[in-house]
């Protein structure tokens, strides 16, 4: 046989498998969705499985065993494969991989960030309970008290964001946040080591988060969604301002 039959045959078995997998994630998220599977459900026996799904059973595995690395499915040697209610945590890291190497990619996640935080402020303005607000306090006293630490003014201002969104009972949308969530961190980190030493940019920091906080007690979703973009922007504002002060060329002398 000749390399270039070898290599059809290898891409063969390699879309073959792409097709089988495809298939079963397929059935996966179908009956997800339907209900007909729940976490702590069994599914089929394997080989029960291949035949409805009409694959082979080492292209079942394979799926199988993917599912079960994204958190999906737990595989127990002898009892079988049961469905598990899904992590947040390690899809965030599948969403992780997917989305680092693209450019530019923590403003592009911040806009996202921006649209779901936008939502969730509203339907917080609704929906808070008073241990919902009782949680942005503390979390608004932690960011205060870290204003000169980057590592933990970071995770301070990322959990009062986080807050936010718990506080909004969308589970959809906080999903969605906790999957992106180690390039929303990284965002909060990285932007507090650029200004963590510019009062003017620590002053607004606080007073933008309190402001947010007294709207979201006062339960009025127009104001409260206006000073969460408000906040963003002047933030971006004053962010670039610096930027653009600390590298700017030093002035020629006469």
């Amino acid at each position: 046989m000749n390399r270039t039959a070898a290599a059809d045959i290898v891409r063969g078995d390699e879309e073959t498998t792409q097709s089988a997998a495809a298939r079963v994630f397929t059935f996966f998220r179908d009956r997800l969705l339907s209900g007909e599977l729940k976490a702590g459900d069994r599914l089929l026996a394997e080989r029960e499985l291949a035949l409805a799904l009409g694959v082979s059973r080492p292209a079942l595995r394979e799926a199988l065993r993917s599912l079960a690395m994204l958190g999906l499915l737990d595989i127990q040697h002898g009892r079988g494969a049961f469905v598990r209610a899904a992590d947040a945590s390690v899809l965030g890291q599948a969403l992780t991989l997917c989305l680092a190497p693209e450019p530019h990619i923590l403003d592009d996640v911040l806009q996202a960030r921006i649209a779901i935080e936008a939502q969730a402020i509203r339907l917080a303005c609704e929906r808070a309970s008073a241990r919902d607000l009782q949680a942005l306090a503390v979390t608004l006293d932690t960011l205060v008290d870290s204003l000169d630490d980057p590592e933990r003014g970071g995770g301070a201002d990322y959990a009062f964001h986080l807050a936010i969104v718990k506080a909004s009972g969308s589970v959809a949308l906080m999903k969605i946040y906790e999957a992106i969530s180690p390039l929303l961190m990284r965002s909060h980190v990285e932007r507090r080591r650029d200004t963590f030493r510019e009062p003017a940019i620590t002053s607004h920091l606080v007073e933008a988060h309190r402001a947010v906080f007294r709207s979201l007690v006062q339960r009025d979703p127009d104001a409260a969604e206006s000073r969460l973009r408000e906040h963003f922007r002047i933030g971006d504002e004053l962010r670039h301002a610096n930027l653009f002060t600390t590298y700017q060329e030093p002035a020629s002398e006469p």
